[in-house]
Parts: structure tokens; C-alpha cells; sequence
């Protein structure tokens, strides 16, 4: 599975391009965000990726859970998204 790194300088446009572009080659991918503005442009990306993938009749749904990442000076609690793609629900009127 692909693993796409989140900054709090990340572009949410260009970040849901690559999720959306993922998710209809692959069916699934995963994020990973450290720190309040990198969760922030995550989530985001993820909602504009909603968008991206609705003329493919494809909707998105994300399980966030907290990760250690170890690095040789430190370890930092990161959110991960696992992403999938599934089938999109017809809209229901009102």
C-alpha cells in the first residue's frame, strides 16, 4: 500500500489528487501526518478528494488511529489514515 507523508505546508489540492488518483488504481492508501497543521491539511485533502472521485461513482471512507514512528534521534506520534475507496451511494432526496 501506497504511504503518502502529510506536512502542515502540504498544497490539500495536490494531496487529494494523489489520493484520489491511488485509490481508483489501487482501492486503498495510506496517510501519515505529524502535528496539528499536517492532520489539518489531511483531512482536508481528504474531503476534497470526495469530490475528485464522485464523476467515478467512488466515494472514500478513512480509519485514523495513532502510530509511533521511530527515527534514530527520536520517537513522534504520527495520525495514520487508512484510506479505501468503495462504492458511492446514490444521493437521496429530499
Amino acid at each position: 500500500m501506497e504511504t503518502l507523508r502529510v506536512s502542515g505546508t502540504s498544497r490539500p489540492n495536490a494531496i487529494a489528487g494523489a489520493i484520489a488518483a491511488l485509490l481508483r488504481s489501487q482501492g486503498q492508501v495510506e496517510m501519515q501526518a505529524i502535528g496539528p497543521a499536517a492532520v489539518n491539511q489531511a483531512v482536508k485533502a481528504l474531503a476534497i478528494a470526495r469530490g475528485y472521485l464522485t464523476g467515478d461513482q467512488l466515494d472514500l471512507v478513512a480509519q485514523p488511529e495513532f502510530v509511533k514512528l521511530e527515527t534514530p534521534q527520536e520517537e513522534r506520534t504520527a495520525v495514520k489514515f487508512s484510506v479505501r475507496a468503495i462504492p458511492a451511494t446514490p444521493a437521496v432526496p429530499a
